[in-house]
């Protein structure tokens, strides 16, 4: 037996809580990779920190909303012609910590933390950090962090269109416009709103929820009440984007690692439309 795999259905959310069967037979047999999926999700274990237990954390994993060319090159190990479970456990290890440096720097991406502040605040501020500096580098980072990757992707963009199409291209004004305060709603936030408007139909008439952008965020409000936030799309990230539900005045970020996953968080836009509405919709 090489490879062991545990099912769980498709709406739930996978975490290592639901891994439990998987740990008990790894340790009990002669398995050296576990997987855990609901369907659209795949998580891919081994023992790379402790021979024969299964490590916390996978060291692989992909989803079928949003497969990347790197993700079907590390699947091509797992065919029949090319299987070699021990190559696959040796690039464990390696596969692991690619993972793990990759959410980090995507957190750093979407929120520096006070560490990358610190230093890169050093290099150019030399007064003292106080926190209103430091707050307003920490603006200043995330910015600069968006900006020079939307500028290296138009940049790898423009020289794939101009190679494939050498003649001259005159805008055609299809670009989204910045309203008066500079705000661009994106065609994600949009989608983003409208996914978050088809979940609060069930409740409420869909022409209650309106969507308000702003430069940090953007607001999904019930009745266009800024006192009646339903969610927050933080989509401002290249890599990382995040929805803000709410109980009370609290709001709670998700990570979202494909648009879609906005389903998976109906319970909670129920829950504060209930919450808006008071005792019932």
């Amino acid at each position: 037996m090489s490879i062991l795999i545990e099912c769980k259905p498709s709406t739930v959310e996978l975490n290592i809580n639901h891994a439990g069967q998987l740990f008990r037979y790894f340790s009990v047999t002669d398995a050296r990779l576990a997987v855990l999926t609901n369907g659209v999700v795949y998580q891919f274990y081994s023992d790379v920190e402790r021979p024969n237990k299964m490590d916390d954390k996978p060291f692989f994993t992909f989803s079928l909303d949003g497969v990347k060319t790197a993700d079907v090159k590390t699947l091509e190990k797992f065919a029949k012609a090319t299987f070699d479970i021990e190559k696959i456990v040796q690039e464990a290890g390696n596969l692991k910590l690619q993972s793990l440096l990759r959410k980090e720097i995507e957190k750093e991406f979407a929120e520096p933390s006070e560490e990358l502040v610190r230093m890169l605040a050093s290099r150019v501020h030399e007064g003292r950090l106080t926190p209103a500096v430091k707050d307003s580098f920490t603006k200043m980072i995330a910015s600069s962090i968006s900006t020079i990757i939307r500028e290296l992707v138009n940049d790898r963009l423009s020289s794939a269109l101009n190679a494939s199409n050498p003649s001259t291209l005159e805008p055609d004004g299809s670009e989204e416009e910045p309203n008066e305060d500079g705000v661009i709603t994106t065609p994600e936030e949009i989608s983003g709103f409208h996914i978050i408007q088809a979940i609060a139909s069930k409740f409420v008439d869909p022409k209650r929820v309106i969507i308000r952008d702003a430069k940090s965020y953007c607001a999904v409000l019930l009745d266009d009440n800024n006192r009646k936030t339903i969610a927050r799309m933080h989509f401002n990230g290249i890599t990382t984007k995040y929805l803000g539900t709410f109980v009370g005045k609290d709001e709670q970020r998700h990570l979202l690692p494909e648009l879609t996953h906005i389903y998976q968080l109906s319970e909670h836009i129920e829950a504060r439309l209930n919450e808006l509405n008071g005792a019932g919709v």
